[in-house]
């Protein structure tokens, strides 16, 4: 029997891979609802039609728009327009999401995808869970809101990795997580050389092909540093426990060392239809979601430590997630202020972590127990705002 699917953040990277997976998998899944912020209405609409999607949500944009999309395609394909229910506005998302389908995949980016995890989780679905912004910005308020354990499966490939490792042995059995990193496009490099850096130049990752907020966030590492903090949340290991490490080559995903001094890593090609799928299915394995590793090519794979004097991000990160349970959602919303001010050539490169640095440090924070979402959102509009203030010009 069919499996029925949400999938949140369909027009993005992950949404479309995720569609392929399910293209790939046999009829194993029903596609009811899919959520987009609504700024590619062409490739929605196609989305639709070809999975027959009968409920679709779009955050902003002309509801019009995708109709018109809708019977374009249809018209293309010879087939009669669909009776698609769309629903519009910041809270469509999270309504699809709460609809009870067997498995969400929120693949929305930013932390407007907090509000349709807490929805799919409260409605028992499972979450397979892209948006690690969840988990950054509302952590206590996701735990709060599982109804059990395994309800989550991590899409990130570093958590999926480490989500595999850990059955290698118990809890108790955990010595460190080991974070891997590719990089970015500036590895090597010095503070100083990152002075002129252009948008143009940080969105060139040399591994992955992800939107521009997370492409820019891999340059900075603020994206590792948000890792960093999503492991300590799903995994409970404690921030001192968990390592950065740099990867170039991206093959594996990360590492688990036990206190026998065992490491367990997770190895496979840099292609996110594997965490993707093994996200849908967990804990049981999908049927060869990708090609493995070639094993009778010669390759080789290195290690290098991080340079958190060029790179302060993840160390923003560690201070940020153990100063108080506000401080990673200020942590996030800051940055995104940033990106966007660099994006916009209205901040230098190094401005990013400078101005995270000093939203974080004068961020009085709060408690996680009794913690609420308008706490959340709070502290969020609080950043936005300093954020915006600390800016150039």
């Amino acid at each position: 029997m069919s499996r029925s699917l949400a999938i949140l953040g369909s027009t993005g990277s992950v949404g479309t891979q995720a569609l392929d997976v399910v293209a790939d998998a046999d009829g194993a899944y029903e596609v009811r609802a899919l959520a987009a912020g609504g700024g590619n209405p062409a490739l929605l609409a196609e989305q639709v039609l070809a999975h027959d999607v009968p409920v679709v949500a779009i955050a902003g944009g002309d509801p019009g728009a995708l109709r018109a999309a809708l019977a374009d395609r249809a018209s293309d394909l010879g087939r009669p327009v669909p009776d698609v229910e769309i629903l519009v506005g910041p809270a469509a998302a999270a309504d699809v999401a709460g609809q009870g389908h067997d498995v969400v995949l929120n693949a929305v980016t930013g932390s407007v995808g907090l509000a349709p995890t807490l929805a799919a989780l409260s409605a028992g679905s499972h979450l397979a869970l892209a948006n690690k912004e969840s988990l950054v910005v509302g952590g206590a308020l996701v735990h709060a809101a599982q109804r059990r354990p395994d309800q989550i499966a991590p899409v990130d490939s570093e958590h999926s990795a480490i989500a595999q490792a850990l059955r290698s042995g118990t809890a108790e059995e955990v010595r460190r997580l080991i974070l891997t990193a590719s990089g970015g496009p500036f590895r090597g490099r010095t503070r100083a050389e990152l002075a002129d850096v252009t948008p143009e130049a940080a969105l060139a990752h040399p591994t992955w092909a992800m939107g521009p907020v997370i492409t820019i966030n891999s340059a900075t590492l603020v994206n590792k540093g948000l890792e960093l903090i999503e492991a300590h949340l799903l995994f409970g290991v404690p921030v001192e426990d968990i390592a950065v490490v740099v990867h170039p080559q991206s093959v594996v995903h990360s590492m688990v060392e036990f206190c026998d001094g065992s490491t367990i890593a997770q190895a496979s090609p840099p292609d996110m239809r594997l965490p993707i799928a093994l996200g849908l299915t967990w804990p049981r394995r999908p049927q060869r979601a990708v090609a493995p590793c070639r094993w009778d090519v010669a390759s080789a794979w290195t290690f290098e430590p991080l340079d958190e004097e060029t790179f302060p991000a993840v160390g923003l990160a560690r201070a940020a997630v153990t100063a108080s349970a506000t401080h990673p959602a200020v942590l996030n919303a800051a940055n995104e202020e940033c990106v966007d001010a660099f994006l916009a050539g209205r901040l230098p490169f190094l401005g990013i972590t400078d101005v995270l640095a000093q939203v974080l440090d004068e961020h009085d924070g709060a408690a996680a127990q009794g913690l609420t979402l308008d706490d959340v959102l709070a502290a969020e509009r609080w950043a936005r705002a300093r954020a915006h203030e600390l800016l150039p010009g």
